[in-house]
């Protein structure tokens, strides 16, 4: 609860640079000191974003030694730091111990990348009164009356049913303005947590922003593939660039290279080329180069939701919606 093991853990994890490819991330434990308890978690929980863990907790949920959010916090860590060696002869899937599955981790950068209040540590207790989803809907451009909004602290008696009436306006939105496939969806299930329910009303959502964003690109016509492959081989051949993409199931996307190198096209001398691996790549360094462009491509404020695996893997929806974030940000429309 006082942050203390979690620093010590962190610094014993973090990627010391000794491997080859490795990166090593330092950890300043000079929040260690911090007499207050809920400013000492914060300053780990800083540290823990170096990681890319911060997720599931706030500094909060560590004083109080929330249980579930905790070991959803260690258990993350776990998996992206096991910090063991692998056995020889076997097979170890390290996958069966994540956290969140990748489509939960996509959800909630999506939500974090517009800027949403409170910031989306787990997917489905941070919904469970709606403020975020209901946020999310003027995002879509569904107007939302605030005056019927329970907005927090909520009272001591009765604050579940205060989040339960914004659940169902939530899902009162979705149905008639939004428009959405809401059938066997209730306020309650929201409340409730529900993830297989709470995830058909995000994925709408986010598909619907996606859209958004198509036809900003479009001025007003959806942008298709061709015009956003289009843009981005123009802008970077207007940069000097020598990278390019036929498609978004360009095999040659898995290096990163045309993302990083469209990124600094758009605000030229942001990136650091001394991070980015070229050549033949191995996994890592595909890796590497993907998380790098990621984390650039947020920092030049375009609204990037996709992860690094996205574009290593080459998947084509989420790599267009990568481009397509940048190609906004390229025109200043996103």
């Amino acid at each position: 609860k006082d942050s203390k093991a979690y620093f010590h853990l962190l610094n014993q994890i973090a990627p010391k640079g000794q491997k080859e490819g490795e990166l090593r991330i330092d950890i300043n434990m000079s929040g260690f000191n911090e007499t207050d308890d809920l400013r000492r978690a914060e300053s780990m929980l800083q540290q823990a974003d170096k990681l890319g863990c911060r997720q599931f907790v706030t500094p909060a949920d560590v004083v109080s030694g929330n249980p579930k959010l905790n070991l959803a916090f260690v258990a993350n860590l776990f998996n992206k730091y096991p910090a063991l060696t692998k056995p020889e002869n076997q097979d170890i899937d390290w996958t069966l111990l994540e956290g969140e599955t990748r489509e939960e981790r996509t959800f909630r950068n999506w939500m974090n990348s517009l800027g949403v209040n409170p910031h989306v540590n787990h997917l489905y207790a941070d919904l469970q009164d709606a403020l975020v989803i209901l946020q999310l809907y003027e995002r879509i451009k569904v107007p939302v009356d605030w005056s019927k909004v329970n907005k927090p602290p909520y009272p001591k008696l009765g604050a579940n049913m205060k989040k339960l009436e914004n659940c169902n306006y939530a899902v009162e939105l979705g149905k008639h303005p939004a428009k959405f496939s809401l059938v066997g969806i209730g306020g309650q299930d929201l409340n409730d947590g529900n993830q297989t329910l709470t995830l058909a009303l995000v994925w709408q959502l986010m598909r619907r922003y996606t859209l958004n964003v198509l036809e900003d690109l479009g001025d007003g016509q959806k942008a298709n593939d061709d015009i956003i492959v289009s843009w981005v081989n123009r802008t970077l051949s207007e940069a000097g660039k020598s990278t390019s993409i036929q498609s978004f199931k360009d095999k040659t996307i898995s290096s990163s290279l045309a993302v990083v190198d469209l990124i600094d096209a758009i605000q030229p001398g942001c990136i650091n080329y001394d991070l980015v691996k070229s050549g033949n790549l191995t996994e890592d360094d595909k890796h590497n180069n993907a998380k790098y462009a990621v984390s650039m491509a947020r920092r030049i404020g375009a609204r990037v939701y996709a992860l690094p695996e996205d574009l290593v893997e080459v998947k084509p929806k989420m790599v267009m919606t990568v481009f397509a974030c940048l190609m906004g940000r390229g025109m200043k429309r996103v």
